[in-house]
């Protein structure tokens, strides 16, 4: 595997982590608007990337490789507790 393959083989690792995370802050900010905002949606959306990098990376070492079901779930698990933490007061 060449190093662009590689950097594309992280990037699609990545990107689920993003795309939720992306997703469920600006959903946070679209749906609970009698909510202040404790932080920016671009922060918050941060914060649940790297929330639900870890718990990817936590998949792939446990099971030994990316794409499970189960690590999926457990991101959107991660990322609703991660989004519901930021959003208290």
């Amino acid at each position: 595997m060449g190093p662009i393959d590689s950097i594309f083989h992280l990037l699609n690792f990545a990107a689920p982590a993003l795309v939720v995370g992306m997703l469920t802050a600006l959903a946070a900010s679209i749906f609970m608007k009698n909510r202040p905002l404790t932080q920016h949606w671009y922060a918050q959306a941060a914060i649940n990337f790297v929330v639900c990098l870890l718990v990817l990376l936590g998949g792939l070492w446990f099971f030994g490789h990316d794409g499970k079901m189960a690590t999926y779930a457990a991101l959107v698990l991660a990322c609703a507790t991660s989004q519901w933490l930021l959003s208290r007061q």
